[in-house]
């Protein structure tokens, strides 16, 4: 079967959703199809076994609001409409972005079915125009968008409740992202001094990390403000985007740029605790790697809620981007709560490698539609 996946971006971007996709596919070539990937080529091609369908693409809504929402040219959508054409089955990966509606269109033009993964619901932004702009485009294109999916996926319980509370009418599955357990797991004898002093982290402080693009939806407002409150507690952030941590000048936090999964996993074995203020996410994928390495979380209420058999191993935090530092205190308290009494880490990362596995979710996806 020719399997098309759409994307906003390849994995060269850095996102979670664009690491899903990226696994996805690799999952269905695995299982011995054909697969393709049709994404913005902006960050360069990924190294994958699906071949690439590469999209010229304008992004110039990512500079103004920190959202991708890359604007793909002519010769683009033409490449797109041959693969979607050639294809047996379209996965389209989130319904706001101008490649997934195309790709939906197509897919409805060519009578190929097509498959509607949703990462995200509503984002509260810190300015309230663009938080109703995304309301707005939640009731006109999100909702149309998953009636016309063949099959509808969500990655987590509350986004489900959120976009498509009445699953009667709108029937939709409930798949939770997997990991790579062979790299993400715990290591009871690792050097966590050795792994600190490998990325000039302080030993002794109580360290936390941040894994994510550098952008307002993240809550890069809300860890420079528990910066600034706790001097004492040292923060760890992995990705990039348009904000830079480097700019606060504070001695307590480190950018440490991007890091491959391996050092990831590591870093995550040298924390005490992963710190994800986000706000309009589904379930990060970066949540579900640090529970499969025993590091407790600290993340918004909404998304410690989207797996309902996993909140009991995570701190659920009310974060807002309009109040910084209401939310970097609230946070703040979890975190001295969590040091003192964790979660039982074992039972953590056994739940996490087993509850969320790569292949089944790929298989469930492009399972025969009814």
């Amino acid at each position: 079967m020719r399997i098309l996946t759409v994307s906003n971006f390849y994995d060269t971007h850095g996102g979670g959703l664009e690491r899903v996709a990226g696994q996805l596919a690799r999952e269905f070539a695995a299982a011995g199809h054909h697969a393709l990937w049709a994404a913005c080529d902006a960050d360069g091609l990924p190294d994958s076994p699906a071949e690439p369908v590469p999209l010229r693409c304008a992004n110039p809504v990512e500079r103004l609001t920190g959202l991708p929402l890359p604007l793909p040219g002519p010769v683009s959508v033409m490449r797109l409409w041959r693969a979607v054409r050639g294809a047996d089955l379209v996965v389209i990966h989130d319904a706001l972005y101008a490649g997934s509606v195309l790709a939906m269109l197509m897919a409805k033009a060519a009578r190929r079915p097509a498959v509607l993964i949703q990462h995200i619901g509503s984002i509260d932004f810190a300015s309230r125009v663009l938080a109703a702009v995304m309301r707005l485009a939640n009731r006109i294109v999100t909702r149309p968008m998953m009636k016309a999916a063949n099959r509808l996926v969500f990655i987590s319980a509350t986004v489900r409740d959120e976009l498509a509370p009445d699953t009667r009418r709108l029937p939709s599955l409930l798949l939770f992202n997997g990991i790579d357990a062979r790299i993400f797991s715990p290591d009871p004898s690792a050097d966590r001094a050795a792994l600190r002093r490998a990325h000039g982290l302080p030993v002794s402080a109580p360290l936390v990390v941040f894994v994510g693009r550098f952008v307002e939806k993240k809550g890069l407002v809300i860890l420079h403000a528990l910066a600034r409150l706790r001097p004492d507690l040292h923060i760890a952030l992995v990705g990039r985007g348009p904000i830079d941590p480097a700019t606060w000048g504070l001695a307590n936090v480190h950018p440490l740029g991007q890091l491959d999964q391996p050092a990831l996993a590591q870093l995550y074995r040298a924390a005490d605790a992963l710190v994800l203020p986000s706000v309009g996410e589904g379930f990060p994928l970066v949540v579900q790697e640090a529970m499969a390495c025993g590091l407790p979380v600290v993340t918004g209420d909404v998304t410690a809620r989207a797996d309902p058999d996993a909140t009991r191993f995570l701190s659920g935090v009310p974060v807002t981007l309009s109040d910084p530092q209401g939310s970097a205190s609230r946070c703040a308290l979890v975190l001295d709560r969590l040091f003192a009494n964790p979660p039982d880490r074992a039972a953590m990362a056994a739940y996490a490698r087993t509850a969320y596995d790569w292949k089944a979710m790929a298989m469930r996806v492009i399972a025969p539609l009814a």
